[in-house]
C-alpha cells in the first residue's frame, strides 16, 4: 500500500483530501502545521506528498525541501496558483485548491509514477 502525507492547514479540505486518497486505496497521514509535518516526516516513509504551501502564515519550504533531499515526490496545493513560489521549487506541480477528486487522484498517481521511474533509475535492478 502506497502512503502519502497530506499537509494542509484547512481541516475541512484535508478531510475531503484524505477520504479521496483512501478511497483510491492509499494510506494516508496527515499534518496541519510544519512542526507536526516535519516530525511525521522524521519519523514515517512517505512514497509522495501534497503540500499546502502556506500552514497559517508559516511557509512549507523547509518540508519540501527535506522531501526533495530524500527523493520523495510531492506536489504543491495552493488557492493561488504559482503565486509564493521560490525559484528553487518552480519546477514542482501545484494543484489547485479546491480539491476536485479525479484531479487529486491523478496528481497522485502521476506523483508515485515519478517516484517509481526515480527508484528504477537509482537501483536498476
Amino acid at each position: 500500500m502506497t502512503t502519502v502525507l497530506i499537509v494542509e492547514d484547512e481541516m475541512y479540505l484535508a478531510m475531503m483530501a484524505e477520504d479521496i486518497l483512501l478511497d483510491a486505496g492509499h494510506q494516508v497521514f496527515k499534518a496541519a502545521r510544519l512542526p507536526n509535518a516535519l516530525a511525521l516526516a522524521a519519523a514515517e516513509r512517505f512514497d509522495a506528498a501534497l503540500l499546502d504551501i502556506n500552514l497559517a502564515g508559516v511557509e512549507v519550504f523547509p518540508l519540501a525541501e527535506e522531501l526533495r533531499r530524500r527523493g520523495v515526490p510531492f506536489t504543491f496545493t495552493s488557492g493561488y496558483g504559482t503565486n509564493g513560489i521560490p525559484p528553487d521549487y518552480r519546477d514542482y506541480p501545484v494543484l489547485q485548491k479546491p480539491y476536485i477528486a479525479e484531479q487529486l487522484v491523478d496528481t497522485v498517481t502521476a506523483m508515485l509514477a515519478s517516484g517509481e521511474a526515480d527508484r528504477n533509475a537509482r537501483d536498476p535492478g
